[in-house]
């Protein structure tokens, strides 16, 4: 029997390490495939690639810029939108509903996490959209359009659509992670605010968020690295043109819209080079951006 054991726990552990190498395979794998198809373009664009704005398949002149900065741009500004809400659903959820309910929201919000991509596009093209130009943009032109930023045409699709549907797609993410986080605040804690005096909203804010902060970050900063990489839900809204926006409202695109789009129109070894380093680019703003949430996440757990 103890044999028997023996020979399943050796099995199990060697299973075990097998899975954690084929993973590490296939990350390495990854890499050196995105490095190798983008060689031809690093060597003839090198780091210039990334801070060229110039698109031209035609003439096979490729530059990053425009792309990176949209993804960029649409990230941080979901992450703007998404946060305060997500931090609200989450308190909301962990401290405030009726136990009876909770199980119901959390229900709803897990629901909103798992719907593709490709339906938030949709939603956001034929839903969204018309609101976004008939309504949302030419009121904040007409009372923000002093500012320069705010001051511009109504498209419908762009920037600023494309990084509100984005926020609607990551609010369910960062809120869930959130509710966790709440949950492993010690109870012995809050009883000690509430007999106090502290009110439910003291006790929030000065117990509960304090103590969870750096893990909250780490969410916030794991929904950005969600973002980086959406692909679907923004091409639909995003209106895909090669220009850095000079107004929230101008259509512009991402590098994961630009690799959706285009790498079945890529009819030359340059182009589709070009394509893979923009890939490779986000692989790596990707994989920075997990390991900062990871260190954060980790800080949390000492």
């Amino acid at each position: 029997m103890k044999k028997h054991s023996y020979i399943i726990e050796n099995v199990f552990k060697g299973l075990s390490f097998l899975s954690v190498v084929l993973f590490i395979l296939i990350f390495i794998s990854i890499f050196f495939v995105l490095f190798n198809e983008a060689k031809l373009s690093i060597s003839k664009f090198s780091f210039t690639f990334l801070f060229k704005a110039t698109w031209d398949p035609v003439r096979e002149e490729f530059g990053g810029l425009v792309p990176i900065i949209g993804t960029i741009l649409t990230s941080i500004l979901s992450i703007i939108f998404a946060f305060p809400i997500s931090l609200g659903i989450a308190i909301f959820i962990a401290e405030i509903c009726p136990k009876f309910l909770k199980n119901f929201f959390r229900a709803g919000i897990e629901l909103l996490a798992g719907i593709p991509s490709i339906i938030y596009g949709i939603w956001g093209l034929f839903v969204f959209v018309p609101i976004m130009k008939n309504k949302v943009e030419p009121f904040l032109i007409k009372h923000l359009g002093f500012i320069k930023i705010f001051n511009g045409e109504p498209f419908g699709i762009g920037l600023l659509t494309a990084s509100i549907v984005l926020s609607f797609m990551i609010i369910p993410f960062i809120s869930s992670m959130i509710i966790e986080l709440f949950s492993m605040v010690p109870d012995v804690f809050k009883e000690s605010a509430y007999a106090l005096g502290s009110t439910r909203f003291e006790v929030i804010k000065y117990v509960i968020v304090p103590y969870v902060k750096v893990g909250i970050f780490g969410s916030v900063i794991l929904g950005l690295a969600r973002a980086v990489g959406e692909t679907m839900a923004v091409t639909f809204v995003i209106g895909n043109t090669y220009k850095i926006p000079k107004d929230i409202y101008e259509p512009t695109i991402t590098i994961a819209s630009s690799l959706a789009n285009e790498f079945t129109e890529a009819t030359t070894e340059i182009y589709l080079s070009s394509l893979f380093y923009l890939a490779f680019v986000l692989f790596i703003i990707s994989l920075l951006v997990f390991l900062i949430s990871r260190i954060l996440l980790l800080k949390l757990i000492k």
